[in-house]
């Protein structure tokens, strides 16, 4: 899967992270070069990579499939159905089984219910319930992997979690096939 680095530069990157890429790149400037997902992977890391997502055109499907695996990953966390049954109608939106209205409702839905969470201050429940909220948005794989990883109580399982979505963003954007 690959974007440009014009689309990435089209969505003012922080400097730090442009910086990065087009050293690791060897260039001075934005090009439309194409340039693999896996590219910005192995120079950025895995934060900048899910954000360049958003540069990505015509993968919806595996982007929102891929931010809805990683809140399934926090899923037991969830209190509240709203939160569950966002995480359903996105999932079942990106296989084409669910209508644009019908994931607006559940986005809304879900955010109610990371309101009332946060409201209630149960931290893990608040954060993936603000996770199912993500995976139902457009374009929300870094928030949903972030929020997921950021459930986890241990450093040990959130860096466990971490690799685990690394490997799934691997496996998902980085294939030649992709």
């Amino acid at each position: 899967m690959n974007t440009t680095l014009n689309k990435i530069r089209s969505h003012s990157p922080c400097a730090g992270g442009w910086t990065t890429l087009l050293r690791h790149l060897g260039k001075t400037e934005a090009d439309d070069e194409p340039l693999a997902l896996a590219v910005i992977l192995e120079s950025n890391g895995l934060d900048d990579a899910l954000w360049c997502l958003r540069a990505v055109d015509g993968h919806a499907r595996e982007i929102r499939l891929f931010a809805v695996w990683c809140v399934r990953r926090a899923q037991h966390l969830l209190t509240d159905p709203r939160s569950v049954a966002a995480l359903d109608v996105a999932e079942r939106h990106a296989n084409g089984q669910a209508t644009d209205a019908e994931l607006a409702a559940a986005r809304v839905a879900a955010w109610a219910a990371a309101w009332d969470a946060e409201a209630g201050k149960a931290g893990a429940a608040r954060a993936a319930a603000r996770a199912a909220a993500s995976a139902a948005a457009r374009a929300a794989a870094r928030a949903a992997a972030w929020a997921a990883a950021g459930v986890a109580a241990e450093d040990a399982t959130r860096d466990a979690e971490r690799v685990a979505q690394e490997a799934e963003f691997r496996r998902v954007f980085c294939q030649e096939n992709v």
